[in-house]
């Protein structure tokens, strides 16, 4: 190509993207879910869609593209146009996929830079849960077992390097102790498998380990926040315990890097609507998750210090040896 016809096709393309600011949303907007329908993502991805219908006028669409982790999803969005047009949901393991797959010896599927952050949505610590088993009544009978017998203390995850692997793996490595990690293909499985007593650990939400542990299925151990949750004021957080560890999961909503200045304003102007209505707020109370709203500037501070402080944590795993 001459430079003559690079300068006008960048011409034009730019022309386009301002046609498209000034118009924007003048189509269907895609809102991709980097998971299987169901879970938190998904459950509030789907409100919002709803919610940001009423204020942009078009339909904002919720299509699931699960694999890898969510990483199928997200790469699809960071190749998409930056147009505002496809926009990404996802959870605290967004942040940590690109450095895990460093750890494999993988090229990242994406990075954290081919995208920008609109806001977020929720956030909320998760909880230690273990099988019920004499043996493991209490974080402090768990640590002095698997400091007895290394590698024997088992644990469930939906895969490497997912959050139940990072909160738990987080927890292993402040109280000094090495776990057996063992990766399910999906969160209801990883569940069962505390539940059923397969294996003797696993992490999750507040409303989850509540409905778990109220059943009788699984023994509520630990919050792994900053205080103790109101909905499990008996279980203390595992700072009060001793080990500095903590694992919040949070939702959040991105479009693709470059996107223009005034088609973000619309999606961030739609999102403080979407969250400040009251049905949002119900339809979340609903699903027991904790409305955290941040603006995009505030949320693009917390991004920095949350992947600085979960690939401290990241980079002393160990990578799965069939890479």
């Amino acid at each position: 190509m001459t430079f003559g016809k690079w300068l006008l096709a960048a011409t034009a393309s730019l022309a386009a993207m301002h046609a498209a600011a000034q118009e924007f949303p003048s189509k269907s907007i895609t809102l991709i879910v980097p998971f299987a329908p169901g879970g938190l993502a998904d459950l509030v991805g789907r409100v919002l869609a709803a919610q940001m219908e009423k204020t942009l006028r078009q339909p904002v669409v919720v299509t699931n593209r699960p694999g890898a982790g969510g990483a199928i999803g997200a790469s699809a969005v960071a190749r998409a146009p930056a147009d505002g047009y496809t926009l990404l949901i996802s959870l605290t393991s967004h942040v940590i996929l690109p450095e895990a797959d460093r750890m494999q010896g993988k090229v990242p599927a994406y990075e954290l830079a081919q995208f920008q952050p609109v806001a977020r949505i929720t956030y909320e610590p998760t909880v230690l849960m273990g099988a019920m088993r004499p043996e493991g009544s209490t974080v402090e009978k768990i640590v002095a077992r698997a400091r007895a017998k290394p590698g024997t203390v088992s644990y469930s995850s939906t895969g490497y390097f997912a959050n139940a692997h990072v909160g738990v793996d987080g927890f292993a490595q402040a109280a000094g102790i090495q776990l057996l990690h063992v990766p399910y293909q999906g969160g209801s499985q990883a569940l069962m498998a505390v539940a059923s007593g397969q294996v003797d650990l696993s992490t999750g939400g507040p409303a989850t380990a509540a409905t778990f542990a109220k059943s009788g299925k699984v023994r509520a151990l630990a919050i792994l926040g900053d205080e103790r949750l109101s909905s499990m004021p008996d279980v203390p957080t595992l700072k009060e315990l001793g080990y500095d560890s903590t694992y919040y999961v949070w939702s959040g909503l991105f479009a693709p890097a470059g996107t223009p200045p005034k088609v973000m304003a619309a999606l961030r102007a739609s999102v403080r609507a979407a969250v400040n209505d009251a049905d949002f707020q119900h339809s979340l109370k609903k699903m027991e998750a904790t409305l955290a709203y941040q603006d995009a500037s505030e949320f693009d501070q917390f991004l920095v210090q949350e992947t600085g402080r979960l690939y401290a944590v990241v980079r002393k795993m160990s990578a799965p040896a069939n890479r």
